[in-house]
């Protein structure tokens, strides 16, 4: 099961789409982005029928200033979406805008979790990004 919090801030109001893409590709925006995800089809009387597309997340609300907030889940693997993108539209299969401001597109990756990335700053110092961090708090920068 994967869980999504979903946070809009900007855009115009009314119903967005959260959807998975077949491609991760978003050089022309959520234009190149492919169909809705469907991974998952089934047999029917010997035609491919697809089932309801994974790809579908849901849908968010966003209220007169521009915000909206929703939990999502949907029965998919994490590592399935990695390299695919994330459209948020009112339109839930396009097509879609090169440049459109209330659509928004980005590739899903796979990230440290919180206090994981144990990367170095400076092989000098041996200290890795959260301690460098508590250092320059400390030290009155941001």
């Amino acid at each position: 099961m994967t869980l999504v919090d979903l946070t809009i801030n900007g855009l115009a109001p009314g119903k967005y789409w959260a959807t998975v893409r077949e491609a991760g590709d978003i050089s022309q925006g959520a234009a190149s982005t492919g169909g809705v995800w469907e991974a998952v089809k089934a047999k029917v009387l010997g035609q491919e029928t697809p089932k309801e597309p994974r790809g579908i997340f849901g849908s968010v609300d966003v209220d007169e200033k521009g915000k909206g907030n929703v939990f999502l889940d949907r029965p998919v693997a994490v590592w399935e979406m990695i390299g695919r993108s994330m459209v948020v539209s009112n339109k839930k299969d396009g097509p879609f805008r090169r440049e459109d401001p209330n659509t928004l597109v980005g590739v899903i990756a796979r990230s440290a979790g919180v206090w994981d990335n144990d990367k170095m700053v400076c092989s000098c110092s041996g200290k890795n990004v959260w301690q460098e961090r508590q250092e320059q708090v400390s030290q009155g920068m941001v």
